[in-house]
């Protein structure tokens, strides 16, 4: 677009939005006007400071990024493999968690050592009252 047409749009949303400022600060008083008028100025300003033809670029670049993303076999390819090698990684963990497919020496090495599970013995009670308290809260399966 050349800077005519920049200008003319400017103008036509300044417009719109005067419009809207007057009756906004007549139906609902002051403040509405002013945010009104706050907004109707942002149009002109984006003309004036040539940031309409920076969203337009912006716009433009985002819509030409995904057309090539919808419309491309090889990104859906791309898509694809990166979603594979996801796939992958979370398989390795998993595996390697579970110790699957590690070497019988490298398994071996891996072994917790000097681990043994001890029995816990249950301590002898010191005088008869715990003792009897002890068979109470084995009876009702607390130990």
């Amino acid at each position: 677009m050349d800077d005519v047409a920049w200008g003319a749009l400017a103008l036509s949303l300044t417009l719109v939005g005067g419009t809207y400022t007057y009756y906004a600060y007549q139906r609902r008083g002051l403040a509405a006007g002013l945010r009104g008028a706050a907004l109707t100025l942002l149009p002109l300003a984006a003309y004036l400071t040539d940031t309409l033809r920076m969203f337009t670029r912006i716009g433009d670049a985002v819509g030409d990024w995904a057309t090539g993303l919808v419309f491309s076999p090889s990104v859906w390819l791309g898509v694809i493999v990166a979603g594979v090698s996801v796939l992958l990684l979370g398989a390795s963990r998993v595996a390697a968690s579970r110790g699957i497919g590690a070497t019988p020496a490298r398994a071996r090495a891996e072994e917790p050592k000097g681990k043994k599970a001890r029995a816990v013995e249950p301590s002898a009670p010191v005088d008869d009252d715990m003792a009897e308290i002890e068979a109470i809260l084995r009876k009702r399966g607390i130990s």
